[in-house]
């Protein structure tokens, strides 16, 4: 793969990534459908997608992956939906980064690892602008939901965490959506008094697990070889920036100051512990 073709594809993998919360708060905001049911058709259809893209790609049936990495998915992918029943899109977006980042990091700091300088200020940075984010006023978060899509960036990190070394990340990832769509059936089967569902939020629930994440990943996963850790990170810099744009063009949702101030803390906070530097104890 060429540079050129590398940049092209991750550029369409962080539109895929942000495209996951405008479908998500479209879907929950919009439409009849349920959290439980959106997680559950939006697993199913991602789980299908990545087996006919490793099947294709190798001939055989996806294997990877294991149970608790499927649970870690399962909860970001649950709390995810039932936290855009109340979130924009752009805050939700802000809100599952920053945990995401947060929670990576601070595993890393209770491994051995040590922050320094610049990274030490950027992530008290972030810290206080998620803080800052949550603070009571007219345009803060509902805490229920806030809480909610914080869990589903912490079990995100977690996610992330154990495919750090992956041989083969496509085929696990398979194998996690797979997995995953068991405790989703259940949470469906839970909660079936309060099923619902219509056109429109189940075409948005396909479009998130089927494009948004099986290609999207695809997507990531043939770029990521052919970029340095820093551009990758980097990279996902810009996937909250790009849900608020596009919900304010799409979803025709308010990017209020509150919101446009602290993404611009947070991002920055996280950018300077990209760059910053972490040292081993």
């Amino acid at each position: 793969m060429t540079r050129h073709m590398a940049l092209a594809c991750t550029a369409l993998a962080m539109l895929a990534f942000a495209a996951n919360s405008l479908l998500c708060r479209q879907a929950l905001a919009h439409s009849a459908i349920d959290p439980a049911t959106f997680t559950t058709v939006r697993i199913a259809s991602g789980a299908l997608t990545l087996w006919l893209i490793v099947r294709r790609r190798r001939g055989v049936a996806a294997s990877g992956g294991s149970w608790p990495a499927s649970l870690a998915l399962f909860v970001y992918a649950a709390a995810f939906s039932f936290a855009y029943t109340q979130l924009t899109a752009a805050t939700g977006a802000l809100l599952l980064f920053g945990a995401v980042q947060v929670t990576m990091v601070g595993v890393g700091l209770a491994h051995g690892e040590r922050l320094r300088g610049l990274g030490l200020a950027g992530f008290a940075v972030a810290l206080l602008g998620l803080v800052a984010l949550l603070l009571p006023g007219l345009s803060a978060p509902p805490w229920s939901a806030a809480a909610l899509m914080l869990s589903a960036g912490a079990a995100w990190g977690v996610y992330s965490l154990r495919g750090r070394g992956q041989h083969d990340p496509l085929g696990a990832t398979a194998g996690n959506f797979a997995r995953a769509l068991l405790p989703a059936i259940a949470l469906s089967a839970a909660t079936i008094t309060a099923a619902s569902a219509d056109p429109v939020g189940l075409l948005c629930a396909v479009g998130s697990g089927a494009v948004a994440s099986g290609v999207g990943y695809a997507i990531w996963y043939a770029a990521l070889p052919h970029l340095s850790t820093t551009a990758a990170a980097t990279a996902q810099l810009s996937v909250p920036i790009v849900a608020a744009l596009a919900a304010a063009v799409v979803l025709d949702e308010p990017l209020t100051i509150r919101v446009a101030t602290c993404s611009a803390i947070v991002l920055g906070g996280i950018a300077l512990v990209l760059f910053g530097g972490r040292d081993k104890a």
